[in-house]
């Protein structure tokens, strides 16, 4: 099988991850017990997920002209990805991102997206010019909305079906979710882009439904340990977490993006590739950092063989 081509436009940060057994109170100083960085970025962490599923993939974006920059594109030269279109951006630093992980593995993070939000016409230019040929664009917030919205179109006229991750969460427009096949909304960005609260499936089905009024052809609620709720006009449905023991959960959003759209250019049916995905997430919380954590084509084929139908 031909590996399929996979166009990403997003965000590349430089992550700075520090483990604490509790957050702070407010004015209070405690003490960490590790810290450590690692590239990340959603858009830069979908591209290595999507890499390491075996895709050809184009990244597109913006980093500073900092310490940072050369070293989140040579990690992603490094997975194999095309990084021709990621532009060096003197007037604006790389973005970062603050972590903390707490006792829980729970993860909680400040972003300062820096080059990322000055992506503009030019990173549309070259996404258009990475479409021809391309299966799917992948797209998420960490860029500004009306960049992504114009990629979307652009992938729209050229029959390239569009994956949105909308996080960090923010509001949409109509035109959003009629340029996008797929949005795939975690339990706090459904509530943001719907008005539900998610805690269970019947609120992530309510959610998904919701989604789909909005205009989205496809909806993927992703419910973290509790699994995925999944719907289009043609199908919906549940699909169960796999169990692994938690390192942390950084990054696992982007696992599950990048094996989903791979699972989908390779003609899979949604539920399938819904199943791809939660595994490829499954597998990213037993690995500390972002894009190191991202697992292989190999491991993510053996989780679901071993989990059955």
């Amino acid at each position: 099988m031909t590996p399929p081509t996979i166009v990403v436009l997003g965000g590349l940060n430089m992550d700075l991850i520090g483990v604490v057994d509790r957050l702070p109170e407010p004015g209070e100083t405690i003490s960490g017990e590790q810290f450590f960085t690692t590239p990340g970025g959603k858009g830069a962490n979908q591209a290595v997920a999507a890499a390491r599923m075996g895709a050809r993939v184009k990244m597109v974006g913006r980093v500073g002209d900092d310490l940072f920059g050369p070293i989140l594109r040579d990690g992603m030269r490094a997975n194999g990805i095309d990084v021709s279109a990621v532009a060096l951006d003197e007037a604006n630093p790389t973005g970062v991102a603050m972590i903390l992980l707490d006792a829980t593995k729970e993860n909680y993070i400040v972003a300062v997206y820096g080059a990322n939000m000055a992506c503009d016409a030019e990173q549309v230019r070259q996404v258009e010019s990475a479409l021809e040929g391309a299966d799917w664009l992948m797209l998420q917030l960490e860029v500004p909305a009306d960049v992504s919205l114009e990629a979307a179109r652009a992938a729209r006229r050229r029959g390239v079906p569009v994956v949105w991750d909308p996080a960090p969460p923010a509001t949409m427009s109509a035109d959003g979710y009629t340029a996008l096949d797929i949005v795939t909304p975690n339990q706090r960005e459904a509530a943001v882009l719907t008005g539900v609260e998610v805690d269970d499936v019947a609120s992530a089905a309510k959610a998904a439904q919701a989604l789909l009024d909005l205009g989205a052809p496809a909806a993927v609620v992703k419910l973290g340990e509790k699994g995925a709720y999944f719907a289009s006009a043609e199908s919906s449905g549940y699909v169960q977490a796999f169990e692994v023991e938690v390192v942390d959960t950084v990054a696992a959003g982007d696992a599950f993006a990048g094996a989903l759209a791979v699972a989908l250019a390779e003609g899979r049916n949604l539920k399938d590739a819904v199943r791809y995905g939660a595994a490829a997430g499954a597998l990213a919380v037993t690995k500390p950092g972002a894009q190191e954590a991202m697992p292989t084509r190999a491991d993510v084929d053996a989780l679901v063989a071993a989990a059955g139908t």
